[in-house]
């Protein structure tokens, strides 16, 4: 994902630009993009693509834990703008049957055919608090969305002195226009008032359970609660396709504790998925400095706010704060200064063999995608794709027919296949 797509290569790669398909308004738009001219022609390897100062003073755990060298796919693909009139797009999930389920923030989800035609927004979705971070967030496929066709998202729920991330469920009808049967089955606690850090990242696990990140809400008042098992708020959660908590919980009985959370100590998460091998990873939000990747496991504390590699928006240190604490998860990496991560996916797809089991994820601030290379879960190798598009990647997954699919914050909706 690090290799830069602008970077056309020679005389062949300038006539394909030339013949760039612009077929009317609405219509896909395809490019080629070319690998990345840093490579070193030995190792594949060059140095980390990160140069700038840090945010803070602070000092990796462990060698490998940030600043990696980069990596280059050393190959040709093509990118697709499918469509460029999508709304503050927040998720996007592909369809067995080829379609792009795309959520919107401002509250409508709707079907993108593989052509890229945008269909009306689906009728019965329940009403969203989009202000700020808020809105309709992330969307996923049930296990069995084949046979049953529901679905789930999560939305921020307006409610009685505030608003909170919820999740629910729901039939998509045969023509794909409708929800029926729409159940609430998560309400994260306790309701606040602001707009801010959701979290809301969804993803089944190889145990057929639903795990759902959420956010600490932001503000000072409400940070603390990331570290107290009576709250939701930053933390994974863990519950069945019914919203119960999941056999197997580590906070199951215990008293003060909410059975449903899986870990705690997180930030905002809005990226995270499965590898190959089952295990979970979320990337999440730190504040100046110190975005995470974690691996995560059940029942363990992930730091914030007691530890992080950064520092206050106001560039105070953060209170209490320590990168490293004893009791407390070291991050796999981190990115000083933030790429604001949001959507990942694991690639395990025929259509490119160089990014088998590479993690793709998307990147806010810096308005590109990041993947990265993991071995023995330590990074080993960064690659930045897209910088040229000048879009805010908000998420990123993979297709039945093994492209990638994207969608930003200005309202475009990407495909990358092998060219």
């Amino acid at each position: 994902m690090k290799s830069e797509l602008s970077s056309l290569r020679g005389t062949q790669a300038l006539s394909l630009i030339a013949v760039t398909l612009l077929i009317g308004c609405g219509s896909p738009t395809e490019s080629v993009a070319g690998a990345d001219s840093a490579k070193s022609a030995s190792s594949g390897q060059c140095k980390p693509i990160e140069t700038r100062p840090t945010e803070t003073k602070y000092k990796p755990a462990a060698e490998g834990q940030t600043r990696v060298p980069c990596v280059s796919s050393n190959m040709d693909f093509k990118v697709t703008v499918l469509s460029k009139d999508l709304d503050s797009p927040w998720a996007v999930e592909p369809l067995p049957s080829g379609e792009l389920l795309v959520s919107e923030k401002t509250g409508k989800l709707r079907l993108v055919t593989p052509e890229g035609k945008v269909g009306p927004a689906i009728s019965g979705v329940p009403k969203v608090d989009s202000r700020g971070q808020g809105g309709l967030l992330d969307v996923a496929l049930s296990p069995t969305f084949q046979t049953d066709r529901v679905i789930y998202w999560s939305y921020t729920e307006p409610r009685s002195g505030g608003n909170g991330t919820s999740v629910a469920k729901a039939v998509l009808s045969r023509d794909g226009k409708s929800l029926s049967d729409v159940k609430v089955i998560l309400q994260v606690k306790p309701t606040y008032d602001n707009n801010m850090h959701y979290g809301s990242r969804l993803a089944f696990g190889p145990d057929g359970m639903l795990y759902v990140t959420t956010g600490e809400r932001s503000d000072l008042k409400t940070r603390p609660q990331a570290q107290r098992l009576d709250s939701h708020y930053g933390k994974v959660l863990r519950i069945t396709t019914d919203g119960k908590p999941a056999e197997g919980n580590p906070f199951i009985g215990k008293e003060n504790a909410l059975p449903e959370i899986w870990s705690y100590g997180h930030r905002n998460v809005q990226a995270a998925a499965f590898d190959a091998e089952g295990q979970f990873w979320d990337i999440e939000h730190g504040p100046r400095g110190g975005d995470e990747l974690n691996l995560v496991q059940k029942g363990k504390n992930y730091g914030w706010p007691l530890a992080s590699y950064g520092i206050e928006y106001s560039g105070d240190i953060i209170t209490t704060n320590e990168p490293h604490r004893k009791g407390l998860e070291q991050p796999v990496y981190y990115w000083d200064p933030v790429i604001a991560p949001s959507g990942a996916e694991f690639y395990d797809g025929d259509a490119f063999p160089q990014w088998k089991n590479s993690l793709f994820i998307g990147a806010l601030k810096e308005m590109r995608l990041v993947r990265l290379v993991i071995e023995n879960n330590r990074v080993v190798g960064e690659e930045h794709l897209l910088k040229d598009r000048g879009q805010r990647i908000r998420d990123v997954r993979e297709g039945a027919d093994g492209a990638l699919y994207l969608v930003s914050d200005g309202g475009q909706l990407l495909k990358l296949s092998p060219k």
